[in-house]
C-alpha cells in the first residue's frame, strides 16, 4: 500500500513594497509582517533590500556596471525566499523595479527594466 503524496505548500502572497530610499520601506516592511502574524496568525517572511546591503557592506554607491548584478541577487533572493515551504506571505522590502529606476535615472540605462518587470510579474501586491 502506498501513502499519497504530500500536497506541496502553496506559494505565499508576495507583497512589495516600493518607493524612494529613506522613506520608511523597511520599518513598514517589518510592520506589515508582524500585523499579519499577530492579527492573521499567518507566517511572514521578509526579504530585506539587496541594494542597501551591498552599499552597506562596500560602503559606497554601485557603478553602472554592477546595477545588474543587484537587481539579480534581489531578484534570487526573492524567488529563494518564496521557495521556502511554511510562509503564508512575503513581504518585499523593495525590488528589483527600484534598482532599475535607480539607473535609469542616473545611469540613463534601460538595461535592468526586463529583469525589473518579470521580478515585478510575481508579486500579488505592490505598495507605493
Amino acid at each position: 500500500m502506498s501513502t499519497p503524496a504530500a500536497e506541496p505548500s502553496p506559494a505565499p502572497l508576495r507583497v512589495a513594497i516600493v518607493g524612494a530610499e529613506s522613506t520608511g520601506k523597511s520599518v513598514l516592511a517589518r510592520a506589515l509582517a508582524d500585523a499579519l502574524a499577530r492579527e492573521f496568525d499567518l507566517r511572514c517572511g521578509i526579504v530585506a533590500e539587496t541594494l542597501r546591503d551591498w552599499c552597506v557592506e562596500r560602503g559606497r554607491t554601485p557603478r553602472i556596471d554592477e546595477q545588474m548584478g543587484i537587481a539579480l541577487a534581489h531578484a534570487a533572493r526573492i524567488a529563494a525566499a518564496a521557495a521556502r515551504p511554511g510562509l503564508d506571505v512575503l513581504v518585499c522590502d523593495t525590488t528589483p523595479l527600484m534598482v532599475a529606476v535607480y539607473s535609469d535615472l542616473l545611469f540613463d540605462d534601460h538595461t535592468l527594466e526586463p529583469v525589473a518587470r518579470e521580478c515585478q510579474r510575481t508579486m500579488d501586491a505592490t505598495l507605493l
